[in-house]
């Protein structure tokens, strides 16, 4: 797992949300961006704050292991 602190060039990934969000309040939600390299992850109350970049093994395991919560 990579650590961002500045959310740098994220106004060029193409962010998206879960279906399976709250959709009375859809601010509070992790959205998700793919590269070739990376699954990037933010808060999508502080889009300009830190964000995660899991490559695409940990990603892989994490799924999973998130859905089983």
């Amino acid at each position: 797992m990579i650590s961002e602190t500045s959310a740098g060039d994220a106004s060029l990934l193409e962010w998206f949300k879960s279906s399976y969000s709250d959709s009375s309040n859809s601010n509070e939600c992790v959205e998700v961006a793919t590269t070739p390299d990376a699954v990037h992850v933010r808060d999508s109350k502080n889009l300009p704050g830190p964000r995660l970049a899991f490559g695409e093994g940990a990603w892989a395991g994490f799924v999973p292991y998130a859905a089983g919560r």
